[in-house]
């Protein structure tokens, strides 16, 4: 069944009316129950912030690959060879999401976005003018198109500084 605008526009107006509570029909008991209903609605409790998590102390060398497995080992209670695959699984998990022909994108929730641009070819120009020595002309070769790699920073990872 197809419908023209008009239609919709028509139904919508006969269906209106149909829809909001007419109070004046009502009796007295139930627009009490309707207003009581609408009191509690908006005096809902606000679900309480969670509680901040504990701050915990800032690092000051980095950490290599082996520190790395090592402090997650020690936090999760797994051991050194299951956070190492867990490491090698997130890897090949970020190269199957970005390697051409894939969706170009892998989200870390919470911390980073590592997404893949697309940069075009450039052609070669003859008779450029230098920035850097002002009224010498320069040629600027070509460049093959090439796919770049972007990460970002999302709102965890930005709360986090």
């Amino acid at each position: 069944m197809e419908f023209r605008d008009a239609e919709l526009v028509e139904l919508a107006r006969q269906i209106k009316p149909l829809l909001r509570w007419d109070t004046t029909e009502m009796s007295s008991t139930k627009k009490e129950d309707l207003m009581a209903a609408k009191k509690a609605k908006a005096k809902k409790p606000t679900a309480k912030k969670a509680a901040p998590t504990k701050r915990l102390p800032a690092i000051k060398e980095k950490y290599s690959k082996s520190a790395i497995i090592g402090e997650l080992s020690e936090n999760t209670e797994l051991t050194r060879k299951q956070v190492g695959a867990v490491l090698e699984g997130l890897g090949d998990l970020i190269e199957r999401h970005v390697k051409k022909g894939a969706a170009g994108e892998f989200i870390l929730p919470g911390l980073l976005k590592i997404k893949t641009v697309k940069k075009p070819a450039r052609k070669a120009r003859k008779g450029v003018p230098n920035p850097f020595r002002p009224g010498e002309l320069m040629d600027v070769a070509a460049k093959p198109a090439s796919t770049k790699v972007k990460v970002l920073p999302l709102k965890g990872l930005k709360e986090m500084v």
